[in-house]
């Protein structure tokens, strides 16, 4: 396995972000991980080391860039999926209390094991967005929450930002077209409680142009909301 340790300190530092040694070592073993469980559960499609990290890791260390994350916030992955981005969040900076959500327990799985192997501590939830969007306990508790090459921004607003909590950021990860999802998506976000919302464009070395939606929370969603999955995806609101 290709040693991606010094690479990702100097491109990551290119970018403003500064990557311990320490920290390097453990994306390293997350490389190693992905790619191991990859060949029985395929995770993902990225399965080259450069690829991986800038694809991967890069690209999910950028959501740092796109807001303050005060010290102790609670922040939640939404698909998750092999845990971009909110693993590299967490070894980046542990004192953040990530929640990674998923609606599939085998990539769950994975998950536990990868968090146990690296030595950090994430809480795992399995379910849909709409359903946890639903939940008591996690409705409008997050003070971040992200989301990446999960679906358009429209249908993302309403996945996400009833699990903001007031004054909270959404963080949206896009590649090019970034405004116009955004400008598709106004009717979600008056509706959804959305308001102040920032774009932060990131160049990566290969891969280009990325975009961080960043939303600002500034009132609350009102109840039936979000609906049905299904219903969601068929009428955007």
């Amino acid at each position: 396995m290709e040693d991606i340790r010094q690479k990702l300190i100097l491109e990551s530092k290119n970018l403003g972000i500064k990557v311990t040694a320490e920290q390097a070592a453990k994306f390293q073993k997350y490389m190693k991980l992905l790619v191991e469980w990859n060949e029985k559960l395929n995770l993902t499609a990225i399965t080259e080391p450069e690829e991986i990290l800038e694809k991967h890791f890069l690209d999910s260390l950028t959501t740092l860039l796109a807001c303050k994350f005060k010290d102790g916030a609670k922040v939640l992955d939404v698909g998750t999926g092999s845990g971009f981005p909110g693993v590299p969040i967490k070894i980046m900076r542990p004192d953040l209390q990530v929640t990674l959500l998923d609606g599939s327990n085998k990539r769950l799985n994975f998950l536990g094991e990868l968090c146990s192997e690296l030595g950090v501590e994430c809480r795992r939830v399995h379910k849909r967005a709409e359903e946890a969007g639903l939940d008591k306990a996690m409705r409008e508790n997050f003070d971040i929450v992200t989301a990446r090459a999960v679906a358009q921004l429209r249908i993302l607003c309403e996945y996400c930002l009833p699990l903001v909590k007031m004054k909270g950021y959404f963080i949206a990860m896009k590649g090019p077209g970034a405004n116009k999802e955004l400008f598709e998506a106004r009717n979600a976000l008056d509706i959804l409680g959305g308001d102040k919302v920032d774009i932060k464009q990131v160049q990566l070395p290969n891969a280009g142009e990325r975009n961080l939606i960043v939303v600002r929370k500034l009132s609350f969603t009102p109840k039936g909301y979000p609906r049905h999955g299904g219903t969601i995806t068929k009428h955007p609101l």
